[in-house]
């Protein structure tokens, strides 16, 4: 006698939602919604942690295609370009690369950051921050315990504010930047990795600017997420 669990049923209209909602395949979106007992809200959930999976995978292969990216905003004001790289030259001219490119250097048009990634950041920068917020701490008196907590949150912040992959996206406030390219991977099915950035404003010192050019370094290999 079978003792198998019957696959439960799912109605199309409920695939094609969660189709619209995330753009994956008909069958990722029907397993998931087996797995989440017809809930398409836990259903995202699977399949986000699953892109997440496979995109971390991806994340160790060599992207040496791609595109440069800009955006003019302010009526010329500002401009960024931005090099955002890929695994080969068929998804770096598909409309969602494309789009990709667009969004991202809007965003950094928007919001100015100064890095990459916070592994991008200077130590020398680090142990600044760190001593500020530590004095600011100190000064009201709290344990050293308490101190620390508060110099850690503190970093994540800066992290935050400062580095592009930890910010969150202007026009979709609930997903970072980083966490926009890992979809963007499990999408597209290839790594996909933001390479360096440059941020234009008319007037503006060269050195002054708070992001300026920025570039990973040197030790780091172009396309490794």
């Amino acid at each position: 006698m079978s003792t198998s669990k019957p696959v439960m049923e799912i109605p199309a209209k409920l695939v094609k939602e969660l189709r619209e909602k995330t753009n994956a395949g008909f069958s990722d979106c029907r397993a998931a919604l087996v797995e989440a007992n017809g809930d398409i809200e836990k259903a995202i959930d699977v399949l986000r942690k699953k892109g997440q999976a496979s995109a971390a995978k991806k994340a160790t292969r060599e992207a040496t295609e791609g595109l440069i990216g800009h955006y003019i905003h302010a009526g010329g004001k500002i401009g960024v370009i931005v090099e955002i790289n890929c695994e080969s030259d068929f998804v770096a001219r598909t409309e969602a690369f494309k789009q990709l490119c667009h969004d991202v250097a809007m965003h950094i048009a928007a919001v100015d950051p100064r890095y990459v990634r916070r592994e991008d950041v200077t130590p020398e920068m680090l142990e600044r921050e760190r001593e500020i917020y530590s004095a600011q701490a100190r000064a009201t008196g709290k344990p050293e315990p308490v101190i620390q907590k508060i110099v850690t949150g503190k970093m994540e912040k800066f992290y935050e504010e400062s580095c592009l992959y930890e910010q969150h996206f202007i026009k979709d406030e609930t997903q970072t930047i980083g966490e926009m390219i890992t979809q963007a991977i499990a999408k597209l099915g290839e790594n996909i990795a933001i390479r360096r950035f440059s941020r234009f404003k008319v007037g503006e010192v060269p050195g002054a600017s708070s992001a300026g050019s920025t570039e990973a370094p040197a030790s780091t290999e172009p396309g490794k997420a």
